[in-house]
């Protein structure tokens, strides 16, 4: 999909983070947008921002984990644009489990987390694809994992990498239905990097809703920043900026890219050690990422 100009973006989570990176950067290519997001206010500033630069968009207020939130966005992008030839399935938190065991998370962490990263995603392919294939239109759904879960699995965080290893499987079963369908839509997954990403998941809790919180387990993270995270974890790395993860976006949609994976040495030693101990039917080590 080599022209942007004038195709139809949505775009959950996207009024922050990588989300709104990736809106102005696709208004850059005169791609019209749809921010999808909970956050009523950052809808509002995302929105206005975005109109002062000429883009043609519009904001929902969407929470992805409701299947009737997700229908109501897709009514309302296809009313006001016709069709819908990207979708970014981009909303996600993060959980408060750093440096925390499986057997002492609350079971109303591993819901939430699950109804974000993973149904969000479901619900956005329920919501959308139907009627993206009855357009019979070139489109690309694009769904947001992490290298952490994604392809491998470090120890630190396991609710989010559990979640961002559902997002590949469900990514790749999408891609290889597609093609056995003959379908003009096709499926790409993004691994936002090759760093970790300066935004502000660490602060998800802001966005949590009663039903997923029993009193108890609605606590601040351990740390309060990405950049505190990566200094306590011992990672040796920069932070990759949310812009720098939307340019690689943009360029890997325009190169029909499935894997949307950056460059990383760190990366690849860690696939390829992982893959080794599956194919050797060895025992794991833990992943080094220094």
């Amino acid at each position: 999909m080599l022209d942007l100009k004038g195709k139809v973006a949505v775009i959950t989570g996207g009024a922050g983070g990588v989300g709104f990176a990736l809106a102005r950067a696709l208004a850059g290519e005169g791609t019209r947008i749809a921010i999808a997001d909970i956050d009523q206010a950052a809808i509002d500033a995302s929105v206005n921002e975005l109109k002062k630069s000429g883009c043609d968009v519009i904001g929902v207020k969407t929470d992805v984990t409701k299947q009737e939130s997700v229908d109501e966005l897709a009514d309302a992008v296809f009313a006001k644009f016709g069709n819908v030839h990207l979708l970014f399935n981009n909303a996600g938190v993060g959980l408060g489990e750093a440096q925390r065991r499986i057997w002492t998370l609350p079971v109303k962490d591993w819901q939430w987390g699950f109804a974000v990263n993973v149904m969000g995603i479901v619900h956005g392919i329920r919501a959308f694809v139907p009627r993206m294939l009855e357009k019979g239109e070139d489109g690309t759904v694009i769904n947001t994992s992490s290298a952490n879960g994604g392809l491998f699995s470090l120890p630190t965080t396991p609710i989010y990498a559990a979640t961002k290893a559902a997002v590949t499987s469900i990514t790749e079963v999408l891609h290889y239905q597609f093609l056995m369908d003959k379908a003009k839509l096709k499926a790409a997954i993004l691994f936002p990097g090759p760093n970790v990403v300066n935004t502000r998941i660490l602060d998800s809790n802001r966005n949590r809703p009663a039903e997923f919180s029993d009193g108890s387990d609605n606590k601040p993270h351990t740390y309060k920043s990405m950049r505190e995270l990566v200094e306590a974890t011992g990672l040796k790395m920069q932070l990759t900026e949310p812009e720098d993860v939307a340019s690689f976006a943009v360029e890997s949609v325009k190169a029909d890219r499935f894997w949307m994976l950056p460059d990383s040495s760190a990366h690849d030693a860690a696939i390829r050690g992982r893959a080794e101990t599956i194919v050797g039917r060895n025992g794991l080590a833990l992943p080094n990422m220094g």
